[in-house]
């Protein structure tokens, strides 16, 4: 069945094409669409054109349908094109010819487009539930790890002193800037576009105020034309969002990589959460972190993915929108088991003790010393020369005590201030 067809029907192998895998990403789909249709039965009784009665009955249809959709129970057979016109079917083999009054005053444009706005809302709200638990269980581990010293690193090179605590509550801080990111997205995709039809709006007196106001959201996208063009624009927000957790989560995996490793050794996992080799008996491989960190990296091609399809796209609708849905229901489906992933492995996670007490690390306090001397009254350029001039010749003695106090320092992490930026913007 497919709503568009008056006729003759369309070649199979073209069928075939131009539907493709959009029945399964429907599916994630399916009970938006439902939620959304039931909102435009009601706005249909509202102005004269169903009987409440009638809205009413659709209604309960429709939230059969998004109950199973939400229990997965709901399919999409090959004989439907799409979601919308299994639903629609569903509603006609119910009530007859009041389920085929469902379609009046809308396009499968603002179906879409309204299913797609209601799926990324609740997705993105979950998206930053779960990254705001990450953020918590980070800034637990910087506070319970906050005097454990870890050698910084720049350009692979030792460089100064670090701590644990400075390193998770860095990563939760970032965090922080994802969760902008999910806002800005959220909001965009908070505007409700339907009523816009096929994106010109319709000569019927819709209510689309009543709708947006059933439906949640803060706003109308209000001109027609402009609820269209969302289309693509609303999946590449979100999949930015995406993109930037994943940027925090590549580099924070590719650091776990490292630290585990025998060269570095400064944590580990049981070895539950690692896995073996086929032949090397004694491996302990951080597939998770690896997988995370390779799935996050693909994740950041997913806003320019999602560009290079809609860049040379005019008004209106097209096709090719289409196939804005499985990048970004893939994407989301990433992120979340990324996150969830995190969250199961990193209580679990060991800190070695006295890593900078090795001789290896002796430099690292070298700035440390310099700043000493500046301290006391040497000027810096002569006491960098002198610094210099010693570890070249072997005299440099270390001072393995820190002393740094300014906030956002190991000394003085900044933890609670880090946790009020977080509470301004959740």
């Amino acid at each position: 069945m497919k709503l568009w067809q008056k006729g003759k029907a369309a070649h199979q192998k073209v069928d075939h094409f131009t539907v493709g895998n959009d029945r399964s990403y429907d599916l994630a789909l399916a009970a938006y669409d439902c939620i959304a249709s039931s909102a435009h039965a009601q706005m249909l009784a509202k102005i004269g054109l169903l009987e409440q009665k009638e809205a009413d009955q659709l209604s309960e249809i429709l939230d059969k349908l998004k109950q199973k959709a939400e229990a997965g129970t709901f399919t999409i057979e090959n004989e439907f094109e799409d979601m919308h016109s299994k639903i629609e079917n569903v509603l006609t083999e119910e009530l007859g010819d009041l389920g085929k009054k469902i379609h009046t005053a809308r396009s499968r444009n603002d179906q879409v487009l309204v299913a797609t706005h209601l799926y990324l809302k609740e997705e993105i709200s979950t998206i930053k539930k779960t990254v705001i638990e990450l953020f918590d269980l980070l800034m637990q581990l910087a506070e319970q790890h906050q005097k454990a010293l870890l050698p910084g690193y720049t350009h692979l090179q030792v460089a100064m002193p670090s701590s644990f605590g400075m390193w998770f509550s860095a990563y939760a801080e970032n965090l922080i800037d994802d969760v902008q990111f999910l806002n800005t997205a959220y909001s965009l995709a908070d505007q409700n576009p339907l009523g816009s039809a096929a994106g010109f709006g319709s000569s019927f007196p819709i209510n689309r105020e009543f709708t947006t106001e059933l439906l949640n959201f803060s706003t109308l996208k209000y001109n027609a034309v402009a609820a269209q063009m969302s289309r693509g624009k609303v999946e590449k927000t979100s999949a930015i969002a995406l993109s930037m957790i994943g940027s925090t989560l590549a580099k924070f995996s590719m650091d776990i990589c490292l630290y585990m490793s025998q060269d570095f050794n400064f944590i580990s996992f049981p070895d539950d959460l690692t896995t073996g080799s086929s032949i090397m008996p004694h491996k302990k491989n951080p597939d998770i972190f690896e997988l995370i960190r390779g799935k996050c990296n693909a994740l950041q091609g997913l806003p320019n993915q999602l560009s290079l399809l809609t860049t040379n796209l005019p008004s209106g609708y097209h096709r090719e929108l289409q196939l804005a849905k499985a990048p970004i229901i893939d994407g989301i489906q990433e992120i979340k088991a990324c996150l969830e992933m995190l969250l199961f492995s990193l209580p679990n996670i060991e800190v070695s003790s006295n890593i900078t007490d090795q001789k290896k690390y002796d430099y690292l306090f070298s700035v440390d010393t310099l700043n000493a001397e500046v301290q006391a009254g040497k000027p810096f350029r002569d006491a960098y020369r002198e610094l210099g001039e010693a570890i070249e010749e072997g005299n440099y003695q270390p001072n393995r005590s820190v002393e740094h106090t300014h906030i956002g320092s190991i000394g003085n992490l900044g933890l609670r201030e880090i946790r009020k930026k977080m509470e301004q913007i959740k």
